[in-house]
């Protein structure tokens, strides 16, 4: 089954989804391997696997140790044009509908579409939303763009609703890597009520508790970076949590 439409059958069944961020020059191999190994003991939905700056070629060999290890479906989350990769099974076409650069609300994308129209990835269109989480992030500073303010519920729904008639098949609100804030339950619920494609929330997220809260909200998938790569037992912890409401 294509992962949109699997996507689309779990969010009308109210069946909530957890994704791991893996993003490539954060891990070495042997780290990679258990990460994957406590995913598949979890029963992980799927990987996400991106950063907003590769600093090292690592994005192939990523991709390669986990799905030799996996086969949780790899979804790509690009920081840039050019992070793609045909093992991978999707990718998260991703327009940063928060911000005003127009390089990346269509610029980048135009230089990727005739990459990716020569793959089999399946390709799912996304409304990526920054949201302040009382820091700077790199996702801010590389896009060069404000995020939301934390507290300004209706400018993020009415973004995501502007995203959702563009086409946007997924929308995307996340707070950075290493959010201090994460997103309120308040804002994920005033969006949730007004667009009817799923919610990923990000950002911020480091305890069960937490994602629990999220996907009460009306979150449809939590995923988790940072925390992770500094307990691998949140993996049990939070899919559990996820897929108990």
């Amino acid at each position: 089954m294509e992962i949109y439409k699997e996507l689309l059958n779990r969010k009308k069944a109210a069946k909530k989804n957890f994704a791991i961020l893996i993003d490539p020059d954060r891990q070495d191999n042997s780290q990679l391997i258990q990460t994957v190994k406590c995913a598949n003991q979890a029963k992980v939905d799927y990987f996400f696997v991106g950063g907003s700056l590769l600093i090292d070629d690592n994005l192939e060999r990523c991709i390669q140790s986990i799905k030799q290890n996996s086969s949780i479906p790899v979804i790509l989350f690009p920081g840039n044009a050019m992070q793609i990769s045909k093992s991978a099974d999707a990718i998260l076409f991703l327009s940063l509908i928060s911000g005003r650069n127009p390089e990346l609300l269509i610029g980048k994308q135009v230089i990727t579409a005739p990459i990716l129209k020569q793959t089999d990835l399946e390709v799912i269109s996304t409304g990526y939303m920054l949201v302040d989480s009382g820091k700077p992030t790199t996702a801010s500073y590389m896009s060069n763009t404000n995020p939301i303010p934390y507290e300004k519920n209706n400018v993020a729904a009415c973004t995501a609703m502007a995203g959702e008639f563009l086409g946007m098949k997924l929308i995307y609100m996340d707070g950075g890597s290493g959010a201090e804030n994460p997103i309120s339950s308040k804002m994920i619920s005033t969006v949730s009520r007004t667009v009817d494609v799923p919610l990923i929330i990000g950002g911020g997220i480091n305890n069960p508790k937490k994602a629990i809260e999220n996907c009460q909200a009306g979150a449809d998938i939590i995923v988790v970076g940072n925390a992770i790569e500094k307990d691998n037992s949140l993996i049990k912890e939070i899919s559990e949590a996820v897929h108990s409401i």
